[in-house]
This record gives C-alpha cells, structure tokens and sequence, in this order.
C-alpha cells in the first residue's frame, strides 16, 4: 500500500509540474519526430528480448561450469562472474566495442550490442541460476542417479525443471533491468529509445518535452513486467 500511495504521489507531482510548465513547451516541435522516437522504441523491445535470450544461454552454461567437477572449469566461470560483476556496464560496453568487436571485425553495432549486454546479464543470471540448483535438495540428485540417470538427464529432467521455478520471479525482474541497461547502449551510437529522445532534444532544445516521453516509453515497458515479478512471488512462495 505504502508503494502505491508513493507512486502515485510521485505521478501527481509530475502531472503538477507538466500543468504548470505546459505553457512554456514546445510538443508540437516534438511531436514533428514522434516517428523516430517510436522506432527507438521498437529498437529497444527487439535488442531486450534479442539480449534476453542469449544471455539466458550464456548464464545456464556460466552456472553449470560454475558446479562443474573439473576445477579449472569453475574457476574460469567464477572469475568471468566476478569479473563482470565487479565493473560498470558503461566500461564494459566501451572496452567490448572498441576494442575487442573491432579487432576481431565486429562492424555491426547492434549486433555487437546484443552481445556486449547478453554478457554483462548472463553474469547476473548465472547467479540466480546457480542459487536455483543449489536449493534443490542433494538428494534428489542422488535419487535420480540411483535410478540409472546420468548427470547430464539428472540435471535436465529433475533438477533444473525444480529450479526454474524458484528463479522464474527473479528472471522476470532480471528482464526489466535488461530493457533499463538497453539504454546505455547509445554510446555506441545504437538508435535507441534513449538514442531518440537525445537526438530530439538536440533538434528542437525541449528537454523536457524530449525526455518525459522515454520515462514513460520504459515505464510502459519496464512497470508490467515488475508487476508480473512481484506475483510471481507472492505465488511461487505460497505453493513451496
């Protein structure tokens, strides 16, 4: 309740000062370029969900090599975790881009950019996978070897069934940050919601005109998906 009461506190402030500095706005010069701000929009959605599932790849295989028997295999996927984790995105995204996807001719930006933030997520998500594993109960695991499975069969049929279902509301949040951390992508001169919105404040001198769009363009994104995380939750913790 107390969430709700602060935000829409917060959206009646904004809705006051919208009022009160409307006189002075300039929406019909931002208005003119509405096109391109809805194709960063779309920009956005496509490398959200493009980076979403590739890092869903690269965070299952980083969590199995994190539990893996062979030592240099996890240690090799414990450092790469910390290593991600312990360095701003914004570093990440200039050093991958201008240096590594060049060199290795990596010309295409957004394709670049998929990647470069598929990495920095799977990181994250190797975690939540890992600690997904890590609840299920060692028994089951021996179980499941008692009856003839492999670890390979063990880990598809019995334990990462049971684990994506403790991971699921976590992953969920993980996606709105995915679609959030999008945005500093324009950096590298990837045309998204963020990218649009600094190019029309630079063509017609609104800033706030060109900025309150792209908070409500992530909202409009961002706010169901961290509605649909926090039922996810509440469901998931009643039925275990």
């Amino acid at each position: 309740m107390f969430g709700q009461f602060l935000l829409a506190s917060v959206m009646l402030v904004a809705i006051f000062f919208f009022l009160s500095y409307n006189q002075r706005s300039q929406w019909e010069a931002v208005w003119s370029y509405r096109e391109l701000f809805l194709i960063g929009w779309c920009t956005t959605i496509l490398l959200s969900a493009a980076s979403l599932a590739l890092s869903l790849c690269i965070g299952l295989a980083l969590a199995l090599l994190r539990r893996s028997t062979i030592p240099l295999c996890a240690f090799l996927a414990k450092a790469y975790i910390e290593l991600i984790r312990g360095t701003p995105l914004l570093v990440q995204i200039l050093f991958f881009y201008y240096v590594v996807a060049h060199r290795v001719g990596l010309e295409n930006r957004y394709m670049a950019g998929v990647i470069i933030l598929s990495l920095f997520e799977g990181a994250y998500i190797a975690e939540m996978i890992r600690s997904g594993i890590e609840s299920i109960s060692a028994t089951q695991l021996e179980s499941a070897k008692a009856i003839g499975l492999t670890r390979s069969q063990s880990y598809r049929f019995v334990i990462l069934p049971q684990a994506l279902r403790q991971i699921t509301p976590p992953l969920a949040g993980q996606f709105a940050s995915i679609i959030k951390d999008s945005s500093l992508l324009s950096i590298i001169g990837i045309n998204e919601m963020t990218a649009s919105a600094q190019q029309i404040n630079s063509a017609t001198y609104s800033t706030l005109e060109g900025f309150l769009p792209l908070a409500i363009g992530y909202l409009i994104l961002t706010l169901p998906i961290s509605l649909w995380s926090k039922k996810l939750e509440g469901k998931f913790q009643y039925e275990t």
